[in-house]
């Protein structure tokens, strides 16, 4: 699989960095703020924040799903 357009984040169970995030799902915060949900590859959840152009970005090439 290609990781290269994959939304990266940091992993605090392994304290791994720029870990592919898996089974992205995108959600707006309550202030307006996008957060993408996932986990990475082996059952560790993981989130990130993200701003508006990455975040519909990840959602256009079909890394993530919409989940607002």
């Amino acid at each position: 699989m290609d990781t290269s357009k994959m939304i990266k984040a940091y992993c605090l169970k392994t304290k791994e960095k720029n870990v592919p995030m898996h089974d992205a799902i995108i959600n707006k915060t309550a202030k307006g703020g996008y957060i993408a949900l996932g986990n990475d590859g082996k059952g560790n959840k993981m989130s990130a924040i993200l701003g508006e152009e990455k975040a519909l970005q990840a959602i256009k090439d079909g890394v993530a799903k919409q989940g607002f």
